[in-house]
């Protein structure tokens, strides 16, 4: 495992592969081809060998892989396995509990499952965070403004003149003592985004909402990428993923994730 602060980790290997485009793992199984008659690892593999070219990063999203019960963990660790090591593997899982808890979802995370990074969720403040970045060479995304419809129902409320996903922002800038914390940042909020990357220009972002929920590439990619076009990394999952439903699936999904990589690359100025 690297020594180089997580955040270091990022920003050099979006510059070796030329991209910052994360493929998210979320596999469905009513929508897998027929083909593989429901062997959802099967399927991550072929994802993986056919987008990682154009890749910076894979997400994984843990409902996807609790729901298949017992069988589940080991489709996820497998999965993670068969990511090449020199891309980023960040799993989804939303975590936070009190300081104590979250010591053992932190192990779980990265000492079991081999993960890079996880995503994290502020709202308990500090102590249940803190398990996630204790490990320089780890990293944690905070939930700060999210893609889905329901983010204006706390996220955009104010308090002492700023919006609470700011107090956040503000809050993991406090907290990023070891170079390896960041943010999830919605592609469906451009003039918020645009704002974030200003409040806090050092800090990574993790984008979802490209693709199917229709952030705007050519409006979220500059408001996101730092002054050098790095520091955020963008979430594509269905529209790589079910690029296809028939025997062609992979060579799909890859022709799908080198136009998101090279549309990506167009708007941050490469």
């Amino acid at each position: 495992m690297s020594s180089i602060p997580f955040n270091q980790r990022l920003r050099q290997v979006c510059r070796a592969r030329d991209s910052l485009l994360c493929v998210g793992l979320d596999p469905d199984p009513d929508r897998l081809p027929a083909i593989l008659r429901g062997d959802i690892l099967a399927f991550n593999r072929a994802i993986i060998e056919a987008t990682s070219p154009f890749a910076a990063a894979f997400k994984l999203n843990a409902a996807f892989y609790e729901a298949l019960g017992s069988k589940g963990w080991a489709v996820l660790e497998a999965t993670v396995a068969a990511i090449p090591n020199d891309l980023l593997k960040i799993y989804d899982a939303k975590r936070a509990d009190i300081g104590n808890s979250a010591r053992f979802y932190a192990r779980s995370a990265f000492a079991i499952l081999g993960a890079d990074a996880v995503t994290a969720n502020p709202y308990m403040g500090h102590d249940a965070v803190a398990p996630f970045l204790e490990d320089p060479a780890r990293g944690a995304f905070l939930l700060c403004l999210t893609s889905n419809p329901g983010a204006s129902d706390l996220q955009y409320v104010s308090s002492e003149g700023r919006r609470l996903y700011e107090h956040v922002a503000l809050l993991a800038r406090s907290w990023n003592e070891r170079d390896n914390l960041g943010l999830v940042v919605g592609a469906t909020h451009p003039e918020p985004l645009e704002t974030l990357r200003s409040l806090v220009p050092e800090l990574p972002f993790l984008v979802p909402g490209i693709g199917v929920q229709g952030g705007p590439i050519d409006r979220v990619v500059p408001a996101a990428v730092d002054s050098e076009g790095l520091g955020a990394i963008f979430n594509v999952s269905r529209s790589i993923l079910y690029a296809s439903g028939g025997p062609d699936f992979a060579e799909a999904a890859a022709k799908a994730a080198e136009s998101f990589r090279n549309q990506i690359n167009r708007y941050r100025g490469r």
